[in-house]
């Protein structure tokens, strides 16, 4: 991994600069649901854990997550997605912020994906959910409604259930290349080839690995697996999430940067590349290099797997955390 020196005036400054961008995030919204609890004994029914609850909380996922995460680093943001006709719907829709671009699907439930934790352990998740595409008349209102609001990128949140498809694509990117809006895409394997042209993609690298048919474990099958994602679509940039392993930043022209995670100690990984994908878009947006959007995105990240359950990483912890990891 690479040994980086930082200026941390200067991410000070970008930090602070994340104030009020404005950032659309499409794609698909989900409702995380915690049971919190804990485990004592096994079922005389079979061999599982028998959770005694204590609580449940709801949170935002998916695509409301990264809007969660932009607002929370100060960003102006609009999630636009779909919602069925329920409870969760209407959970959604009062949390999502303002609540103008959640559209209804009578005819789907909203993703719900219900986690029973046990001692700080998720023990098992449920999912309630549709992956079929929205109907034309549905894709329509979103596309109106991104070409009517004004903001400075969009963000696309993949989670291949239906709200980003080949129809949605083809409209949305031709007219952010038009109007000049940098796009910054999470994606799903499925709709790969959807996302030209872009700004930048930042897939995990299990995904990298379905994409280009070989491993990714290795700085040398990571950098291999780049130049092929990125002589595959248009972008800028690629980011390639490597868990444990930090990430790997590359840009046509320059060589791949590796970047080791920071994170001191893991809880849980849900919800964390949302994180990624929210800090380094805003960072871009502020003016940040891909180098330092990755960076600041990598320790963003650090911050949430530090925490239990959906979480977001306020400014200040992301400054502590690249304080702790790079100050002198």
């Amino acid at each position: 991994m690479t040994k980086i020196a930082l200026d941390l005036p200067r991410m000070e400054r970008l930090v602070r600069k994340f104030k009020d961008r404005r950032v659309l995030v499409v794609g698909d919204l989900m409702l995380d649901r915690y049971i919190w609890g804990d485990v004592s004994r096994i079922s005389p029914e079979a061999p599982v854990p028998v959770v005694e609850v204590h609580k449940s909380t709801s949170c935002l996922g998916g695509a409301g997550n990264v809007g969660f995460n932009l607002a929370g680093l100060g960003a102006a943001t609009l999630v636009v997605g779909v919602v069925g006709d329920d409870e969760e719907g209407v959970w959604v829709k009062r949390h999502v912020g303002e609540g103008r671009g959640v559209f209804v699907d009578p005819e789907r439930p909203t993703t719900v994906k219900m986690r029973i934790v046990a001692r700080s352990q998720q023990v098992v998740r449920v999912d309630q959910e549709k992956k079929r595409a929205v109907s034309d008349e549905i894709r329509e209102k979103i596309i109106r409604l991104i070409r009517k609001e004004d903001y400075d990128g969009i963000v696309i949140s993949d989670y291949n259930k239906g709200i980003v498809t080949k129809a949605l694509a083809e409209q949305v990117l031709p007219f952010a290349r038009e109007k000049g809006l940098p796009v910054f895409v999470d994606p799903k394997v499925e709709n790969f080839a959807c996302y030209s042209p872009v700004t930048f993609i930042a897939p995990n690298h299990y995904e990298a690995e379905r994409i280009v048919r070989h491993s990714c474990q290795t700085d040398a099958e990571v950098e291999r697996a780049g130049r092929e994602i990125l002589a595959l679509i248009q972008s800028d940039y690629l980011i390639i999430k490597r868990g444990e392993q930090g990430m790997s930043i590359f840009e046509k022209g320059r060589p791949p940067l590796h970047i080791p995670t920071i994170a001191r100690e893991v809880f849980d990984v849900t919800g964390a590349g949302d994180t990624v994908i929210a800090t380094a878009s805003l960072a871009l947006l502020a003016g940040a290099t891909i180098q330092e959007a990755a960076i600041l995105a990598n320790a963003a990240g650090g911050v949430v797997v530090g925490k239990i359950g959906t979480a977001a990483c306020a400014p200040e912890e992301l400054l502590t955390a690249l304080e702790r990891e790079f100050g002198s």
